[in-house]
């Protein structure tokens, strides 16, 4: 479990393409004696398993394997040298939940279709997937990237979301683009709540 609260700014430096599966090197700053094989790691919102770490020059990194279905239902497929992705360790018992609870499964991917920048900050407007849509609320949450935000408004399939100075600072928010497509995780209640009303409404 995550909380959508990113805790570093990771590089792509390897990307080893095979038919159904990649496997990457991801240069970041968590020491390598405390990233465990094995571990989980949220990489651009997406749960990946660490199956290698290490330490080149000044750079420490960690490596993952991305399968097919991942491939398939998020950003990950796009992922080159040079792409720079949030990253999150997993949650420990005791620690504070300041965000919200993120699973790292995707559900979707969304497109930016509108940005908006004023006082230091920036508006976003996001295009869900329209199976997605309905699990969007406002002021509820979604995790975008693997980032927790606050929905603000909802007209259709489109939602806006308000980035802080601080998050643009320390996530790659500052570096998105008109048309970007980035990685969706509706809110976890939401989902569930959904689905029990789905269930309750075919009771006869």
């Amino acid at each position: 479990m995550f909380t959508g609260l990113v805790s570093d700014v990771g590089e792509v430096e390897r990307v080893d393409a095979g038919g159904k599966l990649n496997h990457l090197r991801i240069a970041c700053s968590y020491p390598a004696g405390t990233t465990v094989p094995g571990a989980s790691i949220a990489c651009g919102g997406t749960c990946l398993t660490v199956v290698a770490r290490g330490e080149s020059g000044n750079r420490n990194w960690f490596e993952v394997d991305v399968g097919a279905e991942t491939l398939a239902c998020t950003t990950a497929r796009h992922w080159t040298p040079g792409t720079r992705l949030n990253l999150e360790r997993p949650l420990r018992l005791g620690d504070e939940l300041a965000g919200h609870i993120v699973t790292g499964h995707v559900d979707g991917v969304a497109e930016i279709v509108a940005i908006t920048d004023f006082d230091g900050m920036r508006r976003i407007d996001v295009r869900a997937p329209p199976d997605l849509a309905r699990f969007i609320a406002e002021k509820g949450s979604v995790a975008l990237d693997g980032t927790s935000l606050t929905v603000n408004r909802v007209e259709g399939d489109i939602f806006s979301v308000l980035l802080i100075p601080h998050t643009l600072r320390v996530t790659t928010w500052g570096e998105r683009r008109l048309g970007d497509k980035i990685n969706l995780e509706v809110d976890l209640i939401a989902r569930y709540a959904a689905r029990l009303a789905a269930s309750l409404s075919q009771k006869p």
